[in-house]
């Protein structure tokens, strides 16, 4: 609390601005300048706020992160801008006029609920996070927009509320937490919180479960350049118990039809590699229907068909040579094809990457991309690259 009333003065914030660019090699230098003329406390503190604000670049885009504050956690956890936007987009279409945030964090998703012209209560128990979100909104000029409040969100009372947004806690004293039980506050908590609203959207971690799912939610599983980064529980959406997978940036949504499990049928001469969000959403069916192709394997999704079909939602390769798992018989013909850059990607294979590649030696100017993974139950390699546009179909030998 200390470091951040400090950097909200004058003197913090035009400290702030001086260290700015800092690299982590060049901070015993500056520090050591910097001291002769602030207290050192000071220095401390906005060599430690810029660290984390070039961290924070990843997320919020450099504009943002060089005007907010920011804890380690904060950081770490916070929503990436894409991810809030977008998810602030579906509650402004929904007719959502003002949200009650809880578990609000840094205010990442406030921000993006108040950019969207919603009004937001912006809650959090931790009088440290709780000023920071406030120094944010007041830092990017949405402070009439965002009331922060710090309260324990169990006692909040929402009823005035459009809408209430809930990001519980997913990390304990021992690192990530993955029963929804031992979130703080806890999932069936925030499910019944809302119940109570007539919108809601419950942020939980990607690897939830199915059948954790409430049969009155509807469930998205985003992915953000190809990284799963969350899934959201809605409410008042009027689709319960629709599954749904969206990539970003579009956004691009791929709705499940509660198709059967695809067929396994023999390697085509095009191998599909689904987006993240697709497999947790359990859409991999709706991918294969939509490419005419069945599953490598049953335990395994990767689909594979005959002929090229672009699709936003996998990602599709030219398979040139399948062969049972063999390093010895690998390497000869990456050597063969001079293959100098090798891309190891793997399913159901044991293999790791690295170890892979230390042992082919890959040299050459040619790419590949090899698939370690089962075929009907066997250790298989398919190796192949990135489709291209007009490929003729056949089945690799």
């Amino acid at each position: 609390m200390n470091d951040l009333a400090l950097l909200l003065t004058p003197e913090g914030r035009a400290l702030l601005d001086e260290v700015r660019d800092t690299e982590p090699a060049q901070e015993l230098a500056v520090a050591t300048r910097l001291r002769r003329d602030h207290p050192a406390e000071l220095v401390s503190a906005a060599l430690g706020q810029a660290r984390l604000r070039q961290r924070a670049v990843a997320k919020f885009g450099a504009e943002d992160a060089g005007r907010m504050f920011f804890t380690p956690n904060g950081v770490e956890q916070s929503t990436r801008t894409s991810v809030a936007t977008y998810r602030a987009r579906r509650l402004k279409e929904l007719g959502v006029t003002c949200v009650a945030d809880l578990c609000c964090g840094i205010g990442g998703d406030a921000v993006a609920l108040a950019r969207a012209g919603i009004r937001v209560l912006a809650v959090d128990r931790d009088p440290l996070t709780a000023a920071v979100a406030r120094a944010n909104a007041e830092a990017l000029g949405l402070a009439g927009l965002i009331e922060v409040r710090e309260a324990d969100v169990t006692e909040v009372d929402t009823a005035g509320y459009d809408a209430v947004f809930v990001d519980p806690a997913r990390r304990g004293g021992r690192g990530r937490v993955f029963d929804p039980e031992a979130y703080s506050p806890p999932l069936s908590w925030a499910v019944e919180t809302a119940a109570r609203a007539p919108h809601a959207a419950l942020k939980i971690a990607p690897g939830i479960p199915h059948e954790a799912v409430p049969a009155a939610a509807e469930a998205e599983w985003i992915s953000d350049g190809g990284d799963v980064k969350e899934a959201v529980l809605w409410f008042g959406t009027g689709a319960p118990g629709a599954v749904r997978a969206t990539l970003l940036p579009g956004p691009r949504t791929l709705l499940g039809r509660g198709l059967p499990d695809p067929a396994v049928r023999p390697v085509g001469r095009y191998l599909y590699e689904p987006d993240g969000a697709v497999i947790r959403a359990h859409l991999v069916a709706e991918v294969a229907e939509e490419v005419g192709g069945g599953l490598l394997d049953a335990t395994i999704a990767y689909v594979t068909a005959d002929e090229p079909r672009a699709t936003p939602y996998a990602t599709a390769y030219e398979i040139t040579d399948r062969m049972p798992f063999n390093v010895k018989k690998l390497k000869a013909l990456l050597r063969e094809r001079e293959v100098g850059t090798l891309t190891v990607k793997k399913r159901g294979s044991a293999v790791e990457p690295e170890e892979l590649r230390r042992k082919v030696r890959p040299q050459g100017p040619n790419a590949a991309t090899v698939f370690l993974t089962r075929v009907a139950g066997a250790p298989t390699m398919l190796i192949g690259a990135p489709a291209r546009a007009g490929d003729r179909a056949s089945a690799p030998g």
